[in-house]
C-alpha cells in the first residue's frame, strides 16, 4: 500500500452505506487527510462524543429528519473510542440502521509496540508507514520501538550526537513548531544521551521534551554568547566605551554551558529565531559602538541586540519577506502549516507598519505577497476547512475547542485556575504589539503562543459564542445573531464538566482602568476558580478607524504604552490564575465595492459578509458580486448561508477605506491562543 489510508479508505464505497459505525481507538480516523478524503466520497464523520444529547440534535436535524423525507446528505460515520462502545455506548437505533467496522494501529503495523504509536500525532503517521515499509522490522519491544521511531521517522542517532552543537542542531530541529517529540520518545532519548554520559550540566530531562523551556533556556544563556562575540570581534575598545549586554535579573539555569551559537550549523536556526520574535533581543550599553560600524550592523548577531531601531529595521524586513515567501503553504498543506505561516506573516506584518523609514522599500514585495497569500489561503479554506472543526489534539485546532483544553488543563493540574481573555478582534499581527509590551513590562511571565482557527463568518456573534459554548455555532442557531448567551453558555459548558456555577464568573466591556476593580472583584473571591472575560477595546478601535491597518497597528501600540494589559494579566496571575488569551476574530484593510441593494433581505449586513436564510437570496446577491463567495460549513446552521466579500474588498461605498472583518484571510481567521504564567525557578 502507498499509505497507511487505503486500508481504511477501501472500506468506504460511496453510497454503499448510509450510516457506518466505527470502533477507532487509536483515533485514525480524525487524521486531517483522511477525513478529506472521506468527505471527497460523500461521507461525514461525528464523533460519538460524551454528550448524547448534541449528538441526537446533531443526527436528527442534519441527517435522520433528510433520510426520512427521502433527501440526499453525506452518508454518516459516527466513531467511538473502542469496541465495546458500538454496543454499550451508542443508541439502538443507531445499532439496528448501521453497519460496523473497526479500525487501530496494531492492525497497520503489528511490529510495532501499539502504546507507543498512540502517543504520536497522526500526521506522522504517513513517516511511520514509509519507514515500516522501507525497514520491514521484526516484532519489537516497547524501548526498540522507541528507537526505531526515533531514528527512522524522527531522524534522531542519538549514537551522533556526541557535541553541543550536534545536540543543539537536533533540538532546534525537533522544537521548530509542529515538530515536536512525543514526551514518551522525548524521555527515550534523554534516557540514551545520559547513558553515554553526554552533556553533564545540560538540563537535557527539562529543555529536550519542553519546547517553551528550551526557548527559555536559549534565551537566558544567549547574553554570555553575545558579550563574548563582541568582546572578540571589538578587539581593542577602551572599558569605558566597550559595549555591554545586559544579563537576565534572575537565573534559571545553568551558566557557564558555553552554548555554540555561533556554529554553522546552529546559527542558521538562531537568527530566524530572533527575525521570527521567538526569541527577543537583548539590552546593550554603548550600543553606538555596534551602531557606527556598517559592518557589525549587518553581522547575524545584530538581530539579537537591541540596537538603533532604524540600523536593523531594513534587514529584519527582508529576512521576514524570505521567511513569509519561502514557507507559504500550498493548497494541500495541513492546517498547522498555515498556522506556523501565520506567525511569520503576523510578524511581518507588525515589523512593515512600524518601519516608517524602511517601508516604501518593500512595499511592492509586501502587496504581491499578500496577494499569493490571499488567493492561496481562500483556496485552501475551500477544500479543507471542513474537516477542522472535528480535529482532536492536545492543543486546540479551533476557537470552539479552547474551552475543552481549558478544562484538560485543570483536571490534569497544569493550573488551579483559569481566566479565559477574549480579546474581541485582535488580529496575530496586532497581538504581536501587546506582546511586545507585555514582554518589556516583565521577565517573569512565561508566554506560550500558538493560534487557532475561528468560524467563519469572523463575525463576533458566530465566533465569540462558540468560544464560550466550546460547541460549533449550529447547536446556538437560535441566537447566533447575538451575543446575550455567552455568560450563560459559558456557564452551561463548565457544569457539564461537572464545576459549580459558584466557581464560574463571567464577566465583559472591559477595556479601561476604571473596569479592572470590576475583574479584581471577581478574580479575588476564594470560590472563584474559573472566570471568563472579554475585552473589547481592539474591536472598538477597529470600528472607528479611518487611518486603515497602519492606523490600527499606531493605536495598538498607543495602547499597550498605557499598560491595560500588563495590568490585567498581572491582577489575574496575584490571584493565582493562569491566563488563556484568544481573540475571536481578526481583521483587514478593505475597500468599498459597494452596498447590495437587498431591502430586509440578508440577516446580517457584516463589512466584510452578508447573511442570508436561504441559499437563493444569497445567490441572488451574489450575481450581482461574482468575485464573493458562497460559503457553507458542516458547522453552520442549515439556514445560516453567508456571502463572503472578495479579498481585501468590503459591501461598503465605492472606495471607501475601512479596517473591517467577518471574511476569509489569514488575518481574519487565524488567531492567537496564548497561554501566560508566572514563571518557575
Amino acid at each position: 500500500m502507498k499509505s497507511w489510508r487505503e486500508r481504511i479508505l477501501k472500506e468506504f464505497v460511496p453510497k454503499a452505506a448510509r450510516l457506518t459505525l466505527v470502533a477507532d481507538p487509536d483515533t485514525l480516523l480524525t487524521d486531517e487527510v483522511l477525513q478529506q478524503e472521506l468527505r471527497d466520497r460523500g461521507f461525514e464523520i461525528v464523533p460519538y462524543g460524551n454528550d448524547p444529547v448534541a449528538f441526537r440534535f446533531l443526527y436528527e436535524t442534519r441527517f435522520r429528519s433528510h433520510w426520512d423525507r427521502g433527501q440526499a446528505t453525506l452518508d454518516l460515520v459516527v466513531t467511538v473510542n473502542d469496541h465495546a462502545a458500538l454496543t454499550r455506548t451508542l443508541p439502538a437505533d443507531l445499532q439496528q440502521r448501521g453497519r460496523t467496522l473497526e479500525f487501530g494501529l496494531g492492525e497497520l503495523f503489528p511490529n510495532l509496540n501499539t502504546p507507543v504509536l498512540t502517543t504520536l500525532d497522526r500526521r506522522w503517521l504517513d513517516r511511520v508507514h514509509e519507514a515500516y515499509r522501507e525497514q520491514r522490522p521484526s516484532v519489537l519491544t516497547e524501548s526498540r520501538s522507541k528507537d526505531f521511531l526515533l531514528r527512522h521517522v524522527f531522524g534522531i542517532a542519538p549514537e551522533t550526537i556526541t557535541e553541543p552543537q550536534h545536540l543543539l542542531r537536533a533540538l532546534l530541529q525537533r522544537h521548530f513548531p509542529g515538530e515536536s517529540l512525543p514526551r514518551l520518545l522525548a524521555d527515550r532519548w534523554v534516557h540514551l544521551l545520559r547513558e553515554g554520559g553526554r552533556f553533564p550540566g545540560w538540563p537535557l530531562e527539562k529543555i529536550v521534551p519542553d519546547r517553551e523551556a528550551f526557548l527559555s533556556f536559549l534565551q537566558e544563556q544567549w547574553p554570555a554568547f553575545a558579550q563574548t562575540w563582541l568582546d572578540e570581534t571589538l578587539g581593542a575598545v577602551a572599558e569605558e566605551h566597550r559595549p555591554r549586554v545586559r544579563e537576565p535579573s534572575r537565573f534559571q539555569w545553568p551558566r557557564g554551558l558555553g552554548v555554540p551559537f555561533g556554529h554553522p550549523d546552529v546559527r542558521v536556526y538562531i537568527d530566524n529565531l530572533f527575525v521570527e520574535g521567538v526569541l527577543r533581543p537583548v539590552e546593550v550599553t554603548h550600543a553606538d559602538a555596534i551602531d557606527r560600524s556598517a559592518e557589525l550592523r549587518r553581522s547575524w548577531i545584530s538581530l539579537g541586540l537591541k540596537l538603533d531601531p532604524e540600523a536593523v529595521q531594513g534587514q529584519r524586513l527582508e529576512r521576514l519577506l524570505q521567511r513569509a515567501e519561502a514557507t507559504l503553504p500550498d493548497e494541500e498543506a495541513r492546517h498547522p502549516e498555515w498556522q506556523s505561516f501565520a506567525a511569520v506573516w503576523a510578524e511581518l506584518l507588525a515589523a512593515w507598519h512600524e518601519a516608517v523609514a524602511s517601508r516604501s522599500a518593500f512595499s511592492s514585495r509586501v502587496a504581491a505577497l499578500q496577494e499569493r497569500v490571499d488567493s492561496r489561503f481562500l483556496t485552501w479554506m475551500q477544500t479543507r476547512y471542513a474537516v477542522l472543526h472535528n480535529v482532536p489534539g492536545t492543543s486546540p485546532v479551533m476557537v470552539h475547542h479552547i474551552a475543552r483544553s481549558l478544562a484538560r488543563d485543570l483536571q490534569a493540574g497544569r493550573s488551579r485556575k483559569a481566566a479565559l481573555v477574549v480579546m474581541d478582534g485582535l488580529a496575530l499581527d496586532q497581538w504581536v504589539v501587546l506582546r511586545d509590551g507585555l514582554q518589556s513590562g516583565s521577565s517573569s511571565l512565561a508566554i506560550v503562543e500558538s493560534s487557532v482557527f475561528t468560524w467563519v463568518p469572523t463575525i463576533t456573534p458566530v465566533a465569540r459564542q462558540a468560544i464560550f459554548a466550546g460547541r460549533p455555532p449550529l447547536f446556538f442557531a437560535d441566537s447566533i445573531d447575538r451575543t446575550d448567551r455567552d455568560a450563560a453558555r459559558w456557564q452551561r459548558f463548565w457544569s457539564s464538566r461537572d464545576v459549580s456555577p459558584s466557581r464560574v464568573r463571567y464577566l465583559a466591556g472591559i477595556r479601561e482602568p476604571e473596569h479592572l476593580p470590576a475583574v479584581e472583584e471577581l478574580a479575588s473571591h476564594p470560590q472563584v476558580q474559573v472566570l471568563g472575560l472579554v475585552v473589547d477595546k481592539v474591536d472598538r478601535t477597529m470600528h472607528g478607524m479611518q487611518y486603515g491597518a497602519a492606523g490600527m497597528h499606531a493605536s495598538m501600540r498607543h495602547w499597550a504604552g498605557e499598560g491595560f494589559l500588563p495590568r490585567l494579566v498581572e491582577l489575574l496571575l496575584a490571584h493565582s490564575f493562569v491566563v488563556y488569551l484568544t481573540s475571536d476574530h481578526g481583521s483587514v484593510e478593505a475597500r468599498g465595492i459597494g452596498r447590495p441593494q437587498e431591502g430586509a433581505v440578508a440577516e446580517t449586513r457584516g463589512e466584510r459578509v452578508r447573511v442570508y436564510s436561504s441559499p437563493l437570496m444569497r445567490d441572488q446577491t451574489l450575481s450581482r458580486f461574482p468575485d464573493a463567495t458562497a460559503w457553507s460549513s458542516p458547522g453552520l446552521p442549515e439556514s445560516y448561508h453567508p456571502l463572503i466579500a472578495p479579498p481585501r474588498q468590503a459591501f461598503t461605498a465605492a472606495g471607501e477605506r475601512i479596517v473591517a472583518h467577518g471574511g476569509i484571510s489569514v488575518e481574519e481567521v487565524i488567531v492567537p491562543f496564548v497561554r501566560i504564567a508566572q514563571q518557575t525557578r
